[in-house]
């Protein structure tokens, strides 16, 4: 549908088409169905999950790295029932969905739910508070609607650089991790320096390597192998009561931090790398961090911290994504309206994940002072939607979130 055929005033607007999104439409459709004809998403590719996917296929990655229960649809099991024609395509350990299974998977939902109809092909570009406690939405377009609710489910952060990178002009020769897209690159003979220890600097050279390249893997300490990135006791009260006792908001960001700990490979990347490293296709630098780089001629120039000089061809930063309200552009007209406490870039939300003062809600990573490390994974999104949902469906009065000292 186009924005043209939307009434001047909706009820839910839902910014964002990712799986933090849909999680959230489908759970709170499974309450409440009738509110189907009163949300609407907006997205500026027009499809679910599209970034999701070109990711996915832009760094040719086989399955993902959570277990079959993790996934949008409200029925933990649903996943697993869709998949029973297709057992080859639940890997091990833990039945980790492939890639086109869980694609989809999430489409049999849209499809189920006619959730296509409820999705918008626009940017929104501003939120603006009005004076009677709804927003107005401006789009790229230069049209406005009013909502008298908005669930903000961007999604991805913003891209992290390593210093020494801040000053360098990013190109196809120098880029960040998200930029890169495997299906159209010739890279047979070609020496790639990948900077990170994450899964996807491991996909990135597993990648780079099919494809004909010589990839050196740098990392700023050892290689971290874990089956995810957050310990399953995230997932529930075994971690959870201590991180919702603590009152600290600095605490619960250390306590972040320390569980997410950087990045780390699964077990099976982690075994390709050791083998592609002893077929000498891969050089893994531990242990070692860029200091500068220079462009010099047909390559860069890489002086690392140890003293060491490396050439390449290409220079592929797989430094992740940061969180920050400060800087994100839906927020700033909110902030000024509805000021809250934002520590190290996260905001201060109330148990429902609602911004202070008003019926903005937060999902995915800016929501990890409430929800903790898992927040901006698919687990979070469930995690997310439980807060949400019961806040959507009967609406109560905000109570600022009290915060005492440590």
């Amino acid at each position: 549908m186009q924005l043209s055929a939307l009434p001047g005033t909706i009820d839910l607007a839902i910014i964002g088409a990712g799986p933090q999104a849909l999680t959230l439409v489908t759970h709170l459709l499974q309450k409440r169905k009738n509110l189907r004809r009163r949300l609407w998403v907006f997205d500026p590719s027009g499809e679910w999950l599209s970034q999701w996917k070109r990711q996915f296929a832009a760094y040719e990655i086989p399955h993902l790295r959570s277990p079959a229960v993790h996934h949008p649809d409200p029925n933990p099991f649903a996943l697993r029932k869709f998949a029973e024609k297709r057992p080859n395509e639940l890997h091990p350990p833990y039945d980790l969905p492939g890639t086109q299974l869980f694609e989809d998977f999430c489409e049999e939902i849209c499809d189920r739910l006619q959730l296509q109809e409820r999705l918008i092909p626009e940017q929104v570009t501003r939120l603006i508070p009005q004076a009677d406690g709804r927003f107005q939405l401006h789009f790229a377009t230069g049209e406005t609607r009013i909502a008298k609710r908005v669930v903000l489910a961007t999604g991805n952060g913003e891209v992290q650089l390593p210093q020494w990178a801040e000053s360098l002009q990013l190109c196809d020769r120098l880029c960040h991790s998200s930029q890169v897209d495997l299906r159209h690159l010739h890279l047979a003979g070609e020496k790639i320096l990948i900077i990170g220890g994450g899964l996807t600097s491991g996909h990135l050279a597993v990648g780079a390597i099919r494809k004909g390249a010589n990839v050196t893997l740098m990392l700023r300490r050892s290689l971290q192998e874990k089956l995810f990135d957050a310990d399953p006791g995230w997932l529930g009260p075994k971690y959870l009561k201590s991180f919702e006792a603590e009152l600290s908001w600095e605490e619960r960001i250390l306590t972040i931090q320390q569980a997410r700990n950087g990045g780390s490979m699964t077990p099976a990347i982690a075994t390709q790398l050791r083998r592609l490293t002893h077929a000498d296709a891969l050089t893994l630098a531990e242990v070692c961090q860029v200091q500068n780089a220079i462009w010099q001629g047909q390559g860069w120039q890489v002086q690392c911290d140890n003293g060491q000089m490396l050439g390449c061809d290409r220079l592929w930063l797989a430094t992740g994504s940061s969180f920050n309200a400060n800087t994100l552009p839906l927020l700033a007209d909110i902030q000024k309206t509805y000021p809250t406490d934002i520590v190290q870039g996260l905001p201060i939300l109330d148990e429902s994940l609602r911004w202070p003062g008003c019926e903005l809600f937060i999902t995915g990573g800016l929501a990890a002072l409430q929800l903790g490390p898992v927040a901006r994974n698919l687990a979070g999104a469930r995690m997310a939607s439980s807060r949400i949902v019961p806040a959507l469906i009967k609406p109560r009065t905000w109570v600022r979130p009290v915060q005492q000292s440590a």
